[in-house]
């Protein structure tokens, strides 16, 4: 694997420690940092605009939150009416169950009834059917022995005044009985009439209960039915915005989580500019020195043709545009579409604890640990900002056991940023690493594939 070029930020570091030797500077040094100058200027607008465009976003999710609290404010108050609504169903629901129960009881009493008239009619036509066989009997009696005249005899037939007292009294009994059996026997009749009447008006009472009570049921299926539709209508209100609410609140904090981002690297970019100045202002001093004892040579050597040799220097080339490989294993998953989502970089197969080290010399950006809630489900993650070849990239580093690096700090080429893992959304250990030319922002849609820049 060959060795990146170093960039501007490991030039920066060096010149900032060491003594620059003294020879002619080469113009092409002090160009390609006034170009990286001008490039880090222009980065800076980008990411002022991508500032203000998330505060735009984040005020409009304000705005929409407000919104929705408002929303949830006013369906607070229908959930208090529907309770109210829900309440009175049940209480209906209460007082038909409680109708349901007393139409069961009453039609219980009148088939109860009915049972004791059934009954009651046929002890009446047992006794009607006995005693009109009575009567046929006596009334058979009556005209074999001549009716009435029969008694007379009996009475004048006595042999002395106490036998017709006696006699006058037997047939008066016989009359009466004859009487209250013909009275009973009229008696029976009506009630066996009046019983077989009430049986078909409890009858038919019993047919219209049950109809009732049919429609009873129906009126509580109805009414439970209304019940249900209230609950869900409640639980669907309210769940709704809580869901829609939650929806903000992480958009909320993944534009807070970018804007952050977006300010370490402005930060970034702010630094690495200032060192790039710094390096150029030392350069054109170093130039100007150089052409001074140039000069001075000139005058006390006047009777020389040629002048000493001096030595030649220069800066390398700034970088080619390649990123070394952070980890010496294998890719196990590519960059691209998966299960209808983008994988915005490619996964290292590397056991836990393996060094990582960035792709190129940079400053980081940003630094997120499971603790502080991690980042998107990266778990343990570091970005750093990178000028290779004139071209800005951010290189993320995701899924760390350990961070060695903090936020801010300059790092060359190579140099161990922390230890692969299994933080976060991880399903096992690897390094999961992306590449986005520019800024890294949550919709990824500047993310390229690594393979494509990886030396």
């Amino acid at each position: 694997m060959k060795k990146v070029i170093p960039s501007l930020l490991t030039v920066l570091l060096v010149s900032t420690s060491a003594t620059f030797y003294a020879g002619p500077v080469s113009a092409q040094s002090t160009d390609e940092l006034e170009k990286k100058i001008n490039d880090l200027e222009q980065e800076q607008k980008e990411l002022e605009q991508q500032q203000d465009s998330l505060g735009e976003d984040s005020a409009e999710t304000d705005k929409k939150m407000n919104e929705n609290l408002d929303q949830q404010d006013s369906v607070e108050s229908e959930i208090t009416s529907l309770n109210d609504d829900l309440q009175g169903t049940m209480e209906q629901i209460k007082t038909k169950e409680n109708e349901i129960t007393e139409t069961n009881t009453k039609i219980n009493d009148l088939e109860t009834q009915i049972e004791e008239l059934k009954n009651e009619i046929v002890m009446l036509q047992e006794r009607i059917k006995k005693r009109e066989e009575l009567l046929k009997d006596r009334l058979r009696n009556l005209q074999l022995n001549g009716g009435e005249m029969k008694y007379i005899e009996v009475i004048f037939g006595s042999q002395s005044f106490g036998d017709f007292i006696s006699r006058s009294t037997a047939v008066n009994t016989i009359m009466d009985q004859d009487k209250s059996i013909m009275e009973q026997h009229t008696a029976d009749k009506i009630a066996l009439e009046k019983n077989k009447a009430d049986v078909e008006s409890k009858k038919s009472e019993v047919e219209d209960r049950k109809l009732a009570l049919q429609d009873q049921k129906d009126d509580l299926v109805a009414l439970k039915g209304q019940l249900d539709d209230q609950m869900a209508e409640k639980e669907t209100l309210m769940a709704s915005l809580e869901e829609e609410q939650h929806e903000l609140e992480e958009h909320k904090v993944s534009i807070e989580k970018e804007q952050e981002i977006l300010a370490n690297q402005a930060a970034a970019a702010e630094k690495a500019k200032k060192l790039a100045q710094s390096e150029k202002s030392e350069l054109e001093q170093l130039a100007k020195q150089k052409e001074q004892q140039k000069e001075k040579q000139s005058s006390n050597s006047s009777s020389n043709s040629t002048a000493s040799p001096s030595s030649q220097g220069g800066s390398q080339s700034s970088g080619s545009g390649i990123l070394s490989y952070p980890v010496s294993y294998g890719v196990t998953s590519g960059y691209g579409h998966r299960w209808g989502k983008l994988h915005a970089g490619i996964d290292f197969g590397t056991p836990v604890g393996t060094a990582v080290k960035t792709a190129a010399p940079g400053v980081v950006v940003q630094t997120n640990t499971e603790a502080d809630g991690g980042m998107s489900g990266y778990g343990n993650v570091v970005l750093v900002a990178h000028n290779v070849g004139g071209v800005s990239y951010t290189t993320l580093y995701a899924h760390l056991s350990s961070i060695s690096v903090s936020s801010g700090q300059t790092i060359s080429s190579g140099q161990v940023i922390g230890n692969s893992g299994n933080s976060g959304h991880s399903t096992g250990p690897h390094l999961h690493f992306e590449v986005h030319r520019g800024g890294w922002n949550a919709a990824k849609s500047n993310s390229i594939d690594p393979m494509d820049v990886l030396e």
